[in-house]
This record gives C-alpha cells, structure tokens and sequence, in this order.
C-alpha cells in the first residue's frame, strides 16, 4: 500500500520532472511499484549512487555507525513536513495511514504479521521492554547472553546481575559464539536468551535457528538483537523461529534515530505481562464521567489490543522518520535483502585478503555473511590520520577497525581504503 504522503510526493517529483527539473529516476516512481533502474539482470543497478549522496563528502564505509539517508527518504521527509506545516487533516489522518503502511512493510521485511510489531524508540528500548515483561529483576529463572552482544545489552544484563539476577555471559573464542558455549550455559531453569543477530563488533552472525531449537528445548524465551542485520542480511522470523526481535532503523532500514520495531510472535504474548501503559494498546476507550457520557463503571472503560502494539507501544513516535521509512522499506524489498547481502561479499572479501598484509588482523569469522568486516589496529592515532588524509569514513576506536559497506560503495571505494592504509 503506498501512504497518501507518499503519493503527493510523487505528485511533486512528477511535477518536477515535467518542468524540467533534476530528478532521480528512482524517485520518478510509486513506493508501491517496480524502482526505476533495477533490472532482473544482476546487481550492476545497485551500484548506481544517485539516490545516496555520502560519497560526494567522503569514501563513506561506516554504515554499521548509521546509513545515509537516501534522497527518495529525504523527499518523503518533506513531504511530511509540508503536511505538518499546513496543519490540514479534512482528507482523513493521513499519519495513521502512514504509520500503518511502514508497520506493514517491516512486518513483510523479516515475514511477520503486521500485528506481531509495535514501534518502540530503539533497540536497547525494545530489549528492555521484554526483560520487564519477563518480569526481571524480580523473576526466577537466569538470562543467558554473550560478550558480542551490544554494549548497551551487556550494561543491562550486568545491572540486573549486580541485583541478584543469575546472567550467564558467554565468552567468544577466535571472535565468534560457539554452539556448544551457549548450550553449556542454557538449562531448564533459562528464562531468556538474549544475543545480537549480527555483532556490532565485528559482524559474527549466530545460527538463530538452532539457538532457538536450544532455548525452546529447555523452555527459555529468545530475543534477537537485529539493528546490524534488518536491511542488509535476510531475516524469516517464521522460520528462524525467534520469540521476539528488535531493530531501530537508522542503521541498515536506512531511517533514521528515534524510531526502531519489535516483534513479538503471536503466540508467546501469552507468556509476557504488560511491562508499561499507554493510550495506544487500547482500542476501545469510554469516558464514564463528563454530562452526555454513557453510564458506566466510574471513571473509564476501555478495551486493550492482543498483539504486539497492545503490550509494547506507549505515546506518540517520531513521524518524520516513518516518512522516511515509507519510502526506504519499500525501497530495500523491491532491491532484495539477498542483493544487497551479495553485492556487500566481494567488498568484504577483498578488504579480508588485502587489509592483513598491511598489519591489520581480520577478527570477523569467516561465513559471517553480513556487510561488515573488523580488523585489529595496533597503532590507532596512525590509522586515524591515514584515513583522513585519503578522507575515508570506516568505524575506528578501542583498538579495533571496522568496514561496512552499503548498496552505493563499489570496489573504487574499497582500494581507495586499502591504498590509504599502505
């Protein structure tokens, strides 16, 4: 479905084009329709950089930190704000319709039910959310988790250690998980089991399946961290089987902050309880107060949503940004999740074959699949300033490198960081 906001904006670039101005011709099309420039004849169109102008400031390698916004993006925003700025709603709430239009088009992003996603304000929001509805700190029961997992996660799970939850952290080795690690730490007193599909780290990816087969074995709840891995690695939650995942989108889903999603599957609602109340989980509301109103019990009814938006949701969210994702959802699954993840692998690869000759130890395990790559950095100040003077943008900090290339980088991009680094 193609929200109102984005047909008028449609309108607009159509009326531009006809008036001769400069337009992307992937921005001369329907959300809904086939995008201008790709083909079924191979990956050549992804490479096509109009509709992302990071390159023009920088070699721009760090979408892992945060994706450009596309101009497609940029002139849904507007378009928003136009609406905003007007202040008329006399054709009906055309930012119910759009917010409903992005809620669909993640659901059909990772294979979900638009009534298994409620929009949350981040990932780490997200995750807080079902721990509270696990009803930690004070359940029974431990949390398994692992050293890859994001920062923020680990934060949360050693707070609730230092109150006398038993959290089980399970170490890498050689730079990933390994299954039997997990299945020594997970028992049948395993609440929750809580990892990151793709490390913010150094893009380890874990087989989500068989560590949802683990954890349902012994009857604990898995949750997914996917914000380096919704947008550029392909994600079936039916069939990876996951209770709950997270993801903001101002990462691979090329939105941007303030705005994330969590599913939740159907049926393991019935295993969480309401960690927090807001206007949106209801709806029916009746005032039983006011001269006029109905009689009834003293002073509201009100009538709660079953899904996933009836647990989680709260207040009002950022619209802007799902103006922007109700052109960058459709975009991303008209491109395909599995051509964007191919085109990123020969980029990856030859930063892998040429980056450890010149001092920098590959740490991301070999088959990781997603479009990240991190190197050991033994002298940082002097990396940082190579990288300046070739004014090149890859993740740098804590000893560590990291290289994530998106749908506009090619391999130029890539020998242009490895001659930096000569």
């Amino acid at each position: 479905m193609t929200s109102t906001v984005n047909r008028r904006m449609l309108a607009k670039i159509l009326g531009a084009a006809a008036a001769g101005a400069a337009v992307s011709p992937l921005l001369a099309q329907t959300v809904g329709g086939p995008a201008a420039g790709f083909t079924e004849a191979g990956l050549g169109a992804l490479l096509d950089r109009t509709q992302f102008a990071a390159n023009e400031y920088q070699v721009s390698l760090n979408n892992a930190r945060w994706h450009p916004l596309s101009k497609g993006a940029q002139a849904a925003v507007a378009a928003y704000m136009e609406y905003k700025r007007r202040g008329i709603w006399h054709q009906g709430d055309e930012v119910a319709e759009m917010q409903q239009h992005v809620r669909e088009s993640f659901a059909a992003l990772i294979y979900a039910r638009a009534e298994e996603i409620a929009f949350v304000p981040s990932t780490t929001a997200g995750e807080n959310l079902i721990v509270a509805a696990l009803g930690f700190p004070g359940a029974k029961g431990n949390i398994v988790t692992d050293a890859l997992h994001f920062e923020g996660s680990l934060y949360l799970y050693d707070a609730l250690a230092r109150q006398g939850v038993d959290v089980r952290v399970v170490r890498p080795r050689e730079w990933g998980i390994r299954p039997e690690d997990m299945a020594a730490a997970v028992d049948n007193e395993t609440r929750l089991v809580a990892v990151s599909l793709v490390s913010y780290i150094n893009g380890f990816m874990h087989d989500v399946k068989a560590l949802a087969e683990l954890a349902h074995a012994h009857g604990a709840f898995l949750y997914v961290d996917a914000v380096q891995a919704a947008g550029c690695v392909p994600i079936d939650v039916r069939a990876l089987g996951v209770d709950a995942l997270g993801s903001a989108s101002y990462k691979w889903l090329m939105g941007d902050m303030g705005l994330g999603f969590l599913y939740v599957r159907q049926a393991a609602l019935s295993r969480l309880r309401r960690p927090v109340y807001g206007y949106r989980q209801v709806e029916q509301f009746t005032y039983h107060v006011f001269p006029g109103d109905a009689p009834g019990r003293y002073p509201v009814e009100w009538k709660q949503r079953d899904n996933a938006a009836g647990y989680f949701e709260v207040g009002t969210y950022a619209n802007a940004v799902l103006a922007a994702l109700s052109f960058s959802l459709p975009w991303l699954q008209q491109v395909g999740v599995e051509r964007i993840q191919a085109h990123a692998q020969p980029l990856v690869a030859q930063l892998r074959r040429e980056l450890p000759a010149r001092g920098y130890t590959c740490i991301t395990p070999e088959g990781s699949g997603a479009p990240i790559v991190s190197f050991r950095v033994t002298d940082e100040a002097k990396t940082a300033a190579a990288l300046k003077r070739a004014n090149v943008d890859v993740g740098l900090g804590e000893g560590r490198m990291r290289v994530s290339p998106s749908v506009y980088n090619t391999m130029d991009d890539v020998e242009r960081l490895i001659a930096a680094l000569a």
